[in-house]
């Protein structure tokens, strides 16, 4: 490999999408650390303000990339571990705060395991040379995803500003599994046929 190639390939690899990206990976610890102190009101909007730079730069670094033509094959590997990592971490620190629980608690396994499901699935196909593309309603899961995470962060500082924002958070976090399983299973059936093929 030239030098010049050398150089050229990290220019691409350090763009501003893939530098958001990275960014967001490296809000993901923060995030985490605010919520281990779930009765600390300014923490807990401390990870707010935190988890919504994070949710801003999914939405930027695929778009930025797209229009300034800088995608790159390092962006397209670590923008869904990214995203996987935030909703995962926040998920998991909420269960163990109280936050998620009771019944509210399968709603999360649902998220969990598809993310899981798909990513392994995107790994098989990847091997074969086969792409699946985000569709438009995974896009709209990811959306409602986040959204339910930020009502939920808020939780009980979120209470004081909107009463029911646990309620809020909670109702939608449903919403998000429910759409999480028909995107799971669209992903399964785009590619079960190369499964089985195999």
């Amino acid at each position: 490999m030239s030098f010049s190639h050398a150089r050229s390939g990290s220019r691409r690899a350090l763009n501003l999408p893939n530098i958001l990206t990275f960014g967001r990976v490296l809000i993901v610890p923060a995030v985490v650390a605010c919520l281990f102190w779930p009765d600390n009101f300014t923490l807990r909007w401390t990870a707010l303000g935190l988890f919504v730079v994070a949710a801003v730069t999914d939405f930027f670094d695929g778009y930025l990339a797209r229009a300034w033509e800088q995608q790159s094959a390092l962006g397209r590997m670590l923008d869904p571990i990214a995203d996987k990592l935030l909703v995962s971490a926040v998920l998991l620190i909420l269960v163990a705060d109280g936050t998620i629980k009771s019944w509210s608690l399968w709603a999360a396994i649902v998220i969990l395991c598809r993310e899981i499901l798909v990513s392994g699935l995107r790994e098989f196909l990847a091997e074969l040379k086969v792409s699946v593309p985000v569709s438009r309603v995974a896009k709209w899961k990811t959306a409602m995803q986040m959204i339910a995470l930020g009502f939920l962060i808020a939780g009980r500082a979120g209470e004081v500003v909107l009463p029911g924002t646990e309620r809020i958070g909670l109702g939608l976090l449903w919403l998000s599994a429910l759409l999480t399983l028909y995107t799971g299973w669209d992903y399964f059936r785009a590619g079960i046929k190369y499964v089985v093929e195999e």
